[in-house]
């Protein structure tokens, strides 16, 4: 299959902190499904994550405690995004650490993605189809494809942005042969984490 006529989902999440194994929580997820590059849904929400946010998380993402304090729970919001996804290709910047928050978190909630939903790292992209840029964070690999920021380290504007990103560095790739979804996940794919799931007796509601 040609890489563009793929559906994706790009997905982006703001956490306490950088390691869910020791106790960091999401307190926020967003994604966008795309189809032709055309968003054809949009997945959003706060995450109450039952613990304490961190003030230097809080000056990242300008997302404070009293935002989260009616927000649902990761129990009712994450395994959502395993409809969402649905058949389509997982993408992210840096997607390791999106993937292994999310992968984490429904272990202890007895879900996990599909084994054979794939995943695709634009920051792998970027590292081998940009070797001249001087950094590869999201906000710089954006500006040197010429794509518009208008809010950085908000999940739903990162997501945004990070399609445009996808979008201009698969035009770069076909450049250099990578045309089919095949050869793309081959090149700049990602393996998902694999936490053992938790037995919990849950009622999910989608």
């Amino acid at each position: 299959m040609n890489a563009r006529q793929t559906e994706y989902v790009v997905f982006d999440v703001e956490t306490t902190g950088l390691s869910p194994q020791n106790g960091d929580r999401i307190v926020e997820i967003a994604a966008v499904r795309l189809r032709n590059w055309e968003i054809i849904d949009t997945f959003e929400s706060l995450v109450n994550p039952e613990r304490e946010l961190p003030s230097e998380a809080q000056q990242i993402h300008h997302i404070t405690e009293a935002m989260l304090a009616k927000a649902p729970t990761a129990d009712h919001i994450l395994p959502q995004i395993i409809d969402f996804t649905g058949g389509a290709c997982l993408v992210g910047h840096n997607i390791k650490f999106d993937l292994n928050f999310l992968c984490y978190q429904l272990s202890l909630v007895g879900r996990k993605l599909r084994d054979e939903t794939p995943a695709i790292d634009t920051l792998k992209m970027a590292k081998e189809l940009l070797p001249h840029l001087t950094s590869f964070r999201l906000s710089h690999v954006a500006h040197s494809l010429g794509a518009a920021i208008k809010e950085a380290h908000r999940a739903l504007p990162d997501v945004k942005v990070t399609a445009m990103v996808m979008k201009r560095l698969m035009d770069i790739a076909a450049e250099q042969d990578i045309s089919t979804f095949r050869s793309l996940h081959k090149h700049f794919g990602v393996i998902k984490p694999n936490f053992k799931i938790e037995q919990k007796n849950h009622e999910f509601v989608f």
